[in-house]
Order: C-alpha cells, then structure tokens, then sequence
C-alpha cells in the first residue's frame, strides 16, 4: 500500500474540517448577534439547542483566547482572533507539512 494517496487524503479531510469548524465560529458569532440583539428568542427550544450546541463546540477553543486577550469595550473579540489564527498559522503550516511529506519540500 502506498502511503503517498492515504497521507493526501487525511491532509484533505483536516483541511475540510478546518473548513467545517471556521463555520461553526461564524455561525456561533451569528447566533450570539441575533439572541443578543432580540431576534431570536432563547426560550425557543429549538434556538436553544442549536445555541447551546454552537457554544459547546466553540468554547474550549474561545475561553484561552478570551483570557489572553483584554476587554475591548465588551466586544468579544476572540473568534476574530481564532478565525485569524486559522487562516494565516494552522492552514499554511499544515501546508508546509504536506509538502514536506509529499514533495520532500522544506
């Protein structure tokens, strides 16, 4: 078995969640937006599943960020901080290590 195709496809399928995962923060900042303004209603049980699965998947990464970084006017900017974090450190390193690996490219 080559290794060359099983090694692409795994880098494939971590970008993908990366992908997948920069899409829950954005929607999360979009859910936090709607309740905190009125429109959605929290009391919503369906709302509220969906805000309490969004804050679960997006918390254990949100909460370091939040503690290194200082109160800017209560404006939680963490997910722009981990959304910058993603695209310009985790995606070109993981980029440059499946170069590495695949083309021997430092």
């Amino acid at each position: 078995m080559k290794v060359g195709p099983l090694i692409s496809i795994i880098f494939q399928l971590l970008f993908e969640l990366i992908q997948l995962y920069t899409w829950v923060v954005l929607l999360a900042c979009l859910f936090s937006f709607l309740i905190g303004f009125g429109i959605l209603d929290p009391r919503n049980q369906i709302v509220w599943k969906m805000s309490n699965f969004l804050y679960r998947m997006t918390e254990p990464v949100l909460r370091p960020i939040r503690n290194i970084l200082p109160n800017v006017a209560n404006i939680d900017l963490s997910p722009l901080v981990l959304l910058l974090l993603i695209q310009y450190v985790l995606i070109p390193v993981m980029a440059k290590i499946y170069g590495m690996l695949m083309l021997g490219v430092a």
